[in-house]
């Protein structure tokens, strides 16, 4: 009798891979590029395309022809439960950076104020004395300064990551609360359509194809 052999593909996601995701989140219905993704998140397309093909062997994205959105049930259950295993954060000592977890502005009113000096992302361009806590990836200040509802969700992640709250469950629902109308707002058609005469460049140079769906 033969036996049936049986191939694991190991999956190894990149803390930046989160950051790419969560950006495609905050775009909403909006088409995207991988060209357009590397501008706004400081990356190069290379590293975009190479992330999101990540995500897809995780599970974390749907792809189809090469465009998608993110699973956000999924992407939600390993926020809320692996994340923080996986891309545990590293804490510093004092500097001067962008508020970050609890402290950003937008979840002040939502954490408990900690003792002790806010946790801020190192920036020579950040305006917030501070404990160095470090970002998913080295251009998430970058990224986070150029919109503000990705700025909210990283932030709403390194909550996630420190876990250092008495009660994480308003973290949690504040998460579910940003990443499911996505989940709704998303037509079972295949965006299949590829608009050939609008074209982005990477950061690393090369042509990168915009996709827009069809409604």
């Amino acid at each position: 009798m033969r036996r049936l052999a049986i191939h694991y593909r190991p999956v190894s996601l990149k803390p930046q891979d989160v950051c790419v995701l969560l950006k495609i989140v905050v775009l909403q219905r909006s088409p995207w590029s991988y060209g357009q993704l590397a501008l706004e998140l400081g990356m190069s397309a290379s590293e975009v395309h190479a992330g999101i093909k990540r995500a897809h062997h995780a599970s974390l994205m749907r792809l189809d022809d090469g465009w998608g959105f993110p699973d956000v049930v999924a992407l939600e259950e390993f926020l809320v439960h692996g994340l923080k295993y996986v891309f545990s954060p590293v804490r510093g000592g004092p500097t001067r950076g962008v508020p970050t977890a609890h402290a950003a502005p937008a979840l002040r009113a939502l954490l408990p104020v900690q003792p002790g000096l806010p946790p801020v992302w190192a920036d020579t361009h950040g305006s917030v004395q501070g404990t160095e806590f470090s970002p998913l990836y080295k251009s998430v200040p970058y990224a986070a300064a150029r919109d503000p509802r990705l700025y909210e969700l990283l932030a709403l992640v390194d909550a996630l990551r420190a876990g250092d709250y008495p009660d994480m469950a308003p973290v949690r629902h504040a998460l579910r609360v940003r990443l499911r109308p996505f989940q709704a707002a998303h037509p079972s058609r295949r965006p299949a359509l590829e608009v050939a005469g609008h074209n982005k460049r990477g950061t690393h140079g090369k042509e990168a194809r915009l996709h827009r769906r069809r409604y």
